[in-house]
Parts: structure tokens; C-alpha cells; sequence
């Protein structure tokens, strides 16, 4: 007689196997666009730091165009900008990612989406990576995105990264809640 396999949960083999070489800085010298930097942690329902999550996040360039074979629009690829990028929480459950405000890129109904940054979520306990967006701040088409107007407007500033006060830099605060009460809004994409 057969028995079903237990499920396991995924353990903390990220830092071992993909974050040899993290890849949190995404921009170069010449790469286009305005710099920006991405900071946050990664939080479990009580607020704990999650310290051996990942976090990969998949982005459009300046001109808001990805660097993908599919994405055949006509707005300028840059050389510069791979648009990817992965890291390891440390023990604070921190991360921060180096990278370029992304312009904007057409959705599906062709209507323009704000400027994002796409995100999964990998930690052990989790079965599934999750998905997310970044939103920044203060963006004009963060009022007709979509994707964000589909968010229950009390929930759509667990979206929105804030700027920080940092003389000389583009610094964004981004939290990554994994559930309760401030859960970040997750997408089935």
C-alpha cells in the first residue's frame, strides 16, 4: 500500500545555494535613469525579523521597457540595466537593493501602469514564493495603476514604498509582512 509523502516546508538553503554572489546593485555607471535605493525587512506575523528570506525583484528600465524578449514595445533598451536583481535578509531581516526609478510600462489593456517593481518572496515555512509590487510614493499614475486601484484602498499602503530622509539619495522603505493584521498585499499573477 502507497502512503502519501508529508509535505515539508522549504528550508534556509538560499544563502548556501543562489546568494553566493548577491545581486543587489543593478545599476552601473553608465546605466540610465534616476538612482534609487530600496530598503526594508522582511517581517513575520508578530513583527519578527525573517533573517534567511530572499527577495528577487524584476523591473523595467528608465524608459519603461523590460529586458525580455517579449517585450517588443518601442521605447529604447538599455545596455546597462539587466532589470534583475536577488538578495539575501540578513539577520535583522534587512535588504536593499541599488537600482533605477523604472518608468512606465503599458499593461495588457495597452493603459499605462505606474512605475513598479515587481518582487518574490522566498523563506522558509513558505511552500510558494509570494508576489508583490513596489510602488513609490507620490507617483501620478499610482491613482489610475490597474493593478493598485484593484486593492482595497485600505490595504494599498502595504504597497506604496515611502522615501526616507537621506541627504544626497533616493531612499525608498519597503516592509515585506508575510501575514496579520499589516500582511502586505500578495498577488496570484
Amino acid at each position: 500500500m502507497a502512503l502519501p509523502t508529508s509535505s515539508q516546508t522549504v528550508g534556509p538553503f538560499f544563502s548556501c545555494g543562489l546568494l553566493r554572489n548577491p545581486l543587489n546593485d543593478l545599476v552601473r555607471p553608465e546605466t540610465r535613469g534616476d538612482r534609487i535605493t530600496i530598503v526594508g525587512r522582511v517581517l513575520d506575523g508578530d513583527g519578527v525579523p525573517v533573517p534567511d528570506a530572499m527577495i528577487e525583484i524584476w523591473q523595467a528600465n528608465a524608459d519603461g521597457r523590460y529586458r525580455h524578449p517579449e517585450d517588443d514595445q518601442e521605447a529604447r533598451l538599455d545596455p546597462a540595466f539587466e532589470g534583475f536583481g536577488r538578495v539575501g535578509t540578513d539577520a535583522n531581516g534587512a535588504f536593499r537593493f541599488n537600482t533605477i526609478k523604472p518608468g512606465a510600462v503599458p499593461g495588457p489593456d495597452a493603459k499605462l501602469q505606474a512605475p513598479h517593481i515587481n518582487v518574490t518572496v522566498f523563506a522558509r515555512g513558505l511552500l510558494n514564493h509570494l508576489s508583490t509590487r513596489i510602488y513609490l510614493s507620490g507617483e501620478v499614475l499610482n491613482a489610475t495603476d490597474k493593478w493598485l486601484q484593484a486593492v482595497k484602498e485600505s490595504r494599498r499602503r502595504t504597497l506604496i514604498a515611502t522615501p526616507e530622509n537621506a541627504p544626497g539619495a533616493h531612499v525608498y522603505h519597503f516592509d515585506i509582512v508575510l501575514q496579520g493584521k499589516d500582511e502586505t498585499v500578495f498577488f496570484d499573477f
